[in-house]
């Protein structure tokens, strides 16, 4: 049986998972274009089309993105009128996120998005739900293991 080089780079789990990101994320791309949002955008947005709902802390918790990354984002959405940020009525520290009419449209012309990405995948139903099934366990994992220095 062939050993397998550790430290090459097509070896690298970290490697194929950015790189896959990468190329999936420019696939988004076009898709998001008629909807006139960025990728990170379009992940907000799926939140609040199933949440209603979120202060900026729980967003944050849900994209893995710290309130410094998720804030402009969020003012320019703001901005572009897909949501309303607003003052906590039970704590003024905390910013609820919540969709306006046009941000709650846009989920109709998304509807299509996932099956397109499935076709571009190559894969099929089952073959996808494994797929992120693992990705789903991988995620946890490394989420709860804690890093020398944080």
């Amino acid at each position: 049986m062939k050993e397998i080089d550790p430290l090459k780079l097509e070896n690298q789990l970290c490697f194929l998972l950015y790189a896959s990101s990468r190329e999936l994320t420019k696939r988004y791309k076009t898709l998001l274009k008629e909807l006139n949002v960025t990728y990170p955008q379009y992940l907000a947005l799926l939140l609040l089309w199933e949440h209603k709902n979120l202060s900026v802390k729980e967003m944050g918790e849900h994209l893995y993105l710290d309130s410094g990354t998720l804030t402009p984002m969020l003012k320019r959405m703001e901005q572009q009128g897909l949501l309303e940020r607003r003052r906590s009525m039970e704590d003024e520290r905390s910013v609820v996120i919540s969709l306006t009419e046009k941000g709650a449209s846009l989920k109709k012309q998304a509807e299509c998005i996932p099956a397109e990405v499935m076709k571009l995948s190559g894969k099929n139903t089952e073959e996808m739900q494994d797929f992120m099934k693992s990705l789903h366990l991988l995620l946890q994992s490394l989420s709860k293991t804690n890093i020398k220095g944080e």
